[in-house]
């Protein structure tokens, strides 16, 4: 059997009675850092083999994990911190237990998605997670042009480097929106900061210790925009990107023909 188990996000005392006896009783743990995984075992007194699985080698240990769980062995898989397969490595070796019948389950505990979706304060059902933005320009520009269009609750990983730059592309994108920051999640100096994207972008003039998690509540849109709402928008996203990227994006947002808002966009670039 494989178990993928969900591991603390910063409180050790969050982690389950069902996952600690689970490590004791296993043959071997594939942990995404053995480095991690050795001091959270340390700390729980229990000692096995540690085999690395992270984004770089999944495949591999993948096929090593199908013959152990084909041996009859038990094997648990843990990500750095919170529930593997989200945002995490894990999602391989799913795939594989998938693909050949073999047995898995899964270990429920911390999430940072989960928590922050409840602690920012905002309607938390139904949300849509993102995970990491991309770091490529026009990657991050695609993945927020589809949030951008969605009724309910979106959440991001951030790290502190970026939150206010991405706080600043979710204005342009959105508008003013209800939103939240929510740092070091359970740990001793745990923070959710509230209000709308604007406030949050003074709020975090200074850049923040520790992971983020940023949530954002979308307006409702009106059917129909008027030319003035879409230049204002194409302004804005010209400036931080071409002429055929800011069209796309646009396009997206306002369910317009892409053809047409490249003759804007090329119209206010002149």
């Amino acid at each position: 059997m494989l178990y993928l188990a969900a591991t603390p996000i910063g409180n050790l005392s969050d982690i389950t009675g069902r996952v600690i006896d689970t490590l004791a009783a296993c043959d071997a743990v594939f942990c995404e850092d053995t480095r991690r995984t050795g001091l959270l075992l340390s700390h729980l007194d229990i000692k096995k083999p540690l085999f690395s699985c992270h984004a770089h080698n999944e495949q591999a240990r993948a096929e090593q994990l199908a013959e152990m769980l084909a041996e009859g062995k038990t094997v648990v898989y843990v990500s750095d911190a919170g529930m593997p397969g989200i945002s995490d490595p894990g999602a391989r070796l799913v795939a594989i237990c998938v693909e050949r019948g073999l047995p898995f389950t899964v270990l429920p505990g911390p999430s940072a998605v989960l928590t922050a979706a409840v602690l920012s304060g905002l309607p938390a059902a139904p949300f849509s997670f993102f995970g990491f933005l991309p770091r490529d320009k026009k990657g991050r520009a695609k993945i927020l042009a589809q949030a951008a269009n969605l009724p309910h609750l979106i959440l991001f990983y951030e790290s502190p480097r970026r939150v206010r730059a991405t706080l600043a592309e979710l204005h342009a994108l959105l508008g003013d929106c209800p939103a939240a920051v929510l740092r070091e999640l359970t740990k001793r100096f745990e923070t959710a900061h509230r209000g709308t994207l604007s406030s949050l972008i003074a709020e975090f003039e200074t850049e923040p210790k520790g992971e983020c998690v940023i949530a954002v509540l979308p307006q409702a849109r009106a059917a129909t925009h008027s030319q003035e709402e879409i230049d204002v928008k194409l302004r804005a996203l010209l400036a931080e990107h071409s002429v055929k990227d800011a069209a796309a994006i646009a396009a997206e947002i306002f369910d317009l023909p892409k053809k047409e808002l490249y003759a804007r966009a090329l119209a206010l670039r002149v």
